[in-house]
């Protein structure tokens, strides 16, 4: 398997200066988006290094895994995640430590949600209000959950998701990068179909828009990756473009339906995912 990989950021209407920081290694397969924040600058800051150290980190035991992927189980899979969790709490590390060494730095975090699609799985870690989205049978569905209050007060039924699209302080997020010396990354692994498109993005597109809209620009587009990162981009900034926004669009590619899709195939059979 490999993807096809479509990205965009843009500053939107009312920002002064974009925060987010996107990137990929299409031919591992790696795709990271961050949303920072803190004081001048230094949000742009968090998200950079953010980004930068997850693919740093990955990168070179990912290749080590591939050299050995003949040797495919439960544990190769469960060392995937693992890679992809530690990835991001060396990033979370990283920034906290920046900040502590330079004073205008102080406070700065970032929101962050990176995949990794290899062998028929994606492997998903996420901090924040950042999200990632599937789009499969026609039907948008987010398979990340927001670490935020307004997300606690949905749970915990105060507010409707409907509710809370026009509830006050939405934004304000329960756990991030860099605000503290560790942090709890939420990691989860699903089998990935040839159909699917995945969208990773940052909350100035889903404020801005329904999940329903994403839903349709996405179906509109299907076949044309980079045609709907730039359509979600314009629909965002046409209602209103009140934060950064950025969005990237995954499409796994399937080359070899043997070997090691089999092995997949009886693996995935005994996990209780989806």
């Amino acid at each position: 398997m490999h993807v096809e990989v479509a990205s965009c950021s843009d500053i939107g209407l009312v920002r002064d200066h974009n925060e987010d920081y996107i990137d990929s290694d299409q031919t591992l397969g790696i795709v990271v988006l961050a949303d920072g924040m803190g004081g001048y600058q230094a949000g742009e800051i968090a998200s950079e290094i953010a980004v930068n150290t997850i693919i740093q980190e990955i990168t070179k035991p990912l290749l080590k895994l591939i050299q050995h992927q003949s040797h495919i189980n439960e544990h190769y899979y469960q060392h995937l995640k693992q890679l992809l969790e530690q990835a991001v709490m060396t990033a979370n590390q990283v920034i906290y430590q920046t900040a502590e060494e330079q004073a205008h730095y102080h406070g700065m975090g970032t929101t962050v949600v990176a995949a990794i699609f290899h062998l028929g799985l994606i492997s998903i870690a996420h901090v924040g209000d950042s999200r990632l989205y599937r789009f499969r049978n026609q039907q948008l569905q987010q398979l990340t959950i927001d670490h935020s209050v307004l997300q606690e007060l949905i749970d915990c039924g105060f507010f409707t998701p409907q509710q809370a699209r026009h509830a006050p302080n939405r934004n304000l997020v329960t756990r991030a990068l860099g605000v503290g010396q560790t942090v709890i990354v939420d990691v989860q692994q699903y089998k990935v179909d040839k159909n699917d498109i995945y969208l990773l993005c940052s909350d100035g597109l889903n404020d801005m828009l329904e999940d329903e809209e994403i839903q349709t620009i996405l179906f509109e587009n299907n076949y044309q990756l980079k045609k709907a990162a730039h359509a979600l981009i314009e629909a965002a900034n046409a209602k209103g473009g009140e934060d950064n926004i950025s969005v990237i669009l995954v499409r796994p590619i399937f080359d070899d339906n043997s070997g090691w899709l089999k092995k997949l195939t009886k693996w995935w059979g005994k996990q209780q995912l989806f």
